[in-house]
């Protein structure tokens, strides 16, 4: 059996992989599910793993994640339309809204939805920053502009930024319930 992930993003890919080595192959699947319109990581992506899971046939189960960069003085805006607001506006206009504000801090959240022929489970992870001026030339997104511990997300390393990664401690999260699932 694999664990179908479904994304276009080999770097998602990867890092799943490195995260479930032990308990299963990863397996990319693109497949260009419903993403219904919702405040709610959650529900965006249990309904897309569900979706997924039964219009791909197969038992293999399915995983979705979905992903959005919270930022506190915004009232956590633009949360799921993270990729919308980056693709319409840009990530210097979102710097230079946020930059007006005293408080700057912001999370990268990430849930992951799980589905199989008995339904659905959600695992989140999320990582706490302050957004700052673009630096840095690597990552993508939001990365020049989200700090962590001094760094921005793009000055690190692809290592450095895993190690702390809002969807490495949802894929920790998932991989210890499912090596349990079983017990």
């Amino acid at each position: 059996m694999a664990i179908r992930f479904v994304t276009g993003n080999e770097g998602k890919v990867r890092e799943a992989r490195d995260y479930l080595a032990d308990l299963e192959p990863v397996e990319q699947v693109e497949y260009d599910y419903t993403e219904v319109q919702s405040d709610s990581l959650t529900e965006i992506a249990a309904h897309g793993a569900r979706e997924a899971f039964e219009e791909l046939g197969s038992d293999d189960p399915v995983l979705v994640d979905d992903a959005g960069l919270f930022v506190d003085a915004l009232e956590g805006f633009p949360g799921p339309y993270s990729a919308y607001v980056e693709d319409t506006v840009g990530v210097e206009r979102l710097w230079r809204l946020a930059s007006e504000e005293e408080n700057r801090r912001a999370r990268f959240r990430t849930v992951l939805a799980y589905a199989d022929e008995t339904g659905t489970e959600t695992f989140a992870g999320s990582v706490a920053g302050t957004l700052v001026a673009p630096r840095g030339e690597g990552g993508f997104g939001y990365d020049p502009i989200f700090e962590y511990n001094g760094q921005t997300m793009a000055e690190m390393s692809t290592e450095e930024k895993n190690a702390i990664s809002h969807r490495g401690r949802a894929l920790a999260e998932f991989a210890e319930w499912y090596a349990g699932r079983d017990e």
